[in-house]
């Protein structure tokens, strides 16, 4: 059953959601998208969910996509993962009993392990794709920006999105891509990257992490770093050769969603 809704966050900014539940879950799952995309380019994904019997929850984030806020912006570090949080309690309100998981990708990434580290123990496990959380391919330059919040630049993310031409150019393509960063966004990341960096013992969660070894950009030397520091005791690690940024798009995402399905399959029980 699909579900399109407004809900409305923390700070009652309305963000875009839809929710694709299946009778009888095994297990529910939060997606995060990543920086300038928007829920839409997981569908994919959540169909696959979906026929393993899990339900899978998506939103936009704040200043993308369908949902409201100024556009790519964010003036606090906490805010992304406020809102996952927010997310994550109503779906657990909705489906008590069930086991929740939050995936997030890239952007999206770092907003989940900022929710896991500042609300360990409230998701049942996390994946991680992609995931920035030590910045070491410096994408944006040297943070923080000496430059007004509000100031933008180009969306220059598009090249290395994918090894497949075809998701490459429907990404440069698609609508609802943001072509702009705000320096806001762009600094409220390197501080919470910052504090991530200085509270790895908060992260306690289960957690499988997955990156594509040719990723550049988001180098999965920020993958390693985070599984060698953090304080899970059920924590994985898996680096794809050849894969670029989008692994869930890469031609074999079928393979790394059966990863993702079998890490899955044994938290569940």
């Amino acid at each position: 059953m699909r579900e399109e809704m407004d809900f409305y966050s923390f700070d009652k900014t309305r963000l875009y959601m839809v929710k694709d539940y299946v009778d009888q879950p095994k297990g529910v799952i939060v997606i995060v998208h990543g920086l300038c995309e928007h829920l839409g380019r997981y569908e994919y994904l959540a169909g696959k969910l979906n026929e393993a019997g899990y339900s899978v929850c998506r939103f936009d984030h704040r200043g993308h996509g369908r949902s409201d806020g100024k556009k790519v912006y964010y003036n606090c570090w906490t805010q992304i993962s406020d809102d996952v949080n927010a997310v994550v309690d109503m779906v657990k309100a909705e489906n008590e009993g069930k086991k929740l998981f939050v995936l997030g990708h890239s952007m999206g990434g770092y907003a989940s392990t900022c929710f896991a580290s500042r609300f360990p123990g409230k998701a049942d496990g996390i994946i991680l794709s992609g995931a920035l959380t030590r910045y070491h391919t410096e994408c944006a330059g040297p943070l923080p920006i000496d430059a007004p919040d509000d100031t933008y630049s180009p969306n220059a993310l598009g090249s290395g999105v994918c090894s497949d031409p075809a998701v490459v150019e429907a990404y440069e393509k698609d609508p609802l891509v943001e072509k702009e960063i705000s320096v806001g966004l762009l600094n409220s990341i390197g501080e919470g990257v910052n504090w991530l960096k200085e509270n790895p013992d908060k992260f306690i969660d289960p957690v499988l992490m997955l990156h594509g070894c040719c990723d550049g950009l988001v180098s999965n030397q920020d993958s390693r770093e985070l599984f060698g520091e953090i304080a899970s005791e059920d924590k994985g690690l898996i680096i794809y050769p050849n894969l670029f940024h989008e692994i869930f798009n890469e031609p074999c995402k079928d393979e790394v969603i059966a990863d993702v399905l079998l890490w899955l399959s044994k938290r569940v029980l």
